[in-house]
């Protein structure tokens, strides 16, 4: 069944207006018409079973039937801090790690980002296009939440929010044989919001894993082959979906 995310100011009495892009996919691409279900989130979880009512070109009106009893979300709230890549590659990143499930993407400029790379502090354009790219993945995946692509930040920045997570993973080449696995064997606590690190192009300034390792980061390898700045973060995700949360089923 088609999902369709909508937000709560467009929901009321009982239905739910569709509008934007998404009226053009229904009628021209889905060929929706009246009768028709679909779901309907509200873009903060809530999931509704829906019926059509009525199609035209500018809206779509939708009668709710029922709300419904689904959470696509992962029993663990993963943010990925990701060292500021060069060209597109935030576009592949954002796209992946919300089809794997991650709660929010926060850009960082780390040491060997190249300074010039400050300026799209200034540029809201591509805040909005990886959240553009967030919000398709996310319907493309049928997840319950939308994550969100934070503002850039710095290192001293990242160091202050690190101070919320309960688990600390920063994968990295020159790390000795302690990996995922090893990790996780060791945890002795319930763990829910983990926060994943990972290096731009250049990786990380020595200094600034010394300052990690010092808040009990766990400095992980993530096997013999060096992986690149945009696989990175989300083969590490995939590992901790696994390990624990809910990739690879619940059996």
């Amino acid at each position: 069944m088609h999902k369709f995310f909508v937000h709560q100011n467009k929901i009321f009495d009982n239905k739910a207006l569709i509008e934007g892009e998404d009226v053009k996919h229904i009628y021209k691409v889905l060929r929706l018409k009246e009768g028709e279900k679909v779901n309907i989130n509200d873009c903060n979880g809530k999931e509704y079973l829906g019926r059509i009512k009525s199609v035209n070109k500018v809206k779509v009106e939708v009668e709710l039937l029922e709300q419904l009893e689904v959470n696509n979300e992962s029993p663990i709230d993963v943010y990925l801090y990701q060292g500021f890549p060069k060209g597109s590659k935030m576009d592949l990143i954002t796209q992946k790690c919300t089809e794997l499930g991650i709660k929010d993407i926060i850009p960082v400029i780390t040491s060997r980002v190249l300074s010039s790379m400050g300026e799209v502090r200034r540029d809201s354009k591509k805040i909005e296009r990886w959240n553009r790219i967030a919000f398709e993945a996310c319907k493309q995946s049928k997840r319950s939440l939308i994550p969100e692509v934070k503002d850039i930040i710095d290192f001293n920045e990242l160091m202050n929010q690190l101070e919320e997570m309960d688990l600390i993973v920063v994968p990295y080449e020159n790390a000795d044989n302690y990996g995922v696995k090893s990790m996780i064997k060791n945890l002795d606590r319930d763990i829910k919001k983990i926060a994943i690190i990972i290096g731009p192009e250049g990786g990380f300034e020595e200094e600034e894993i010394a300052a990690l390792k010092e808040i009990n980061a766990h400095i992980v390898t993530l096997g013999p082959r060096i992986l690149r700045t945009e696989t990175a973060g989300f083969t590490c995700l995939s590992l901790l979906m696994y390990e624990l949360g809910d990739l690879g089923g619940k059996y």
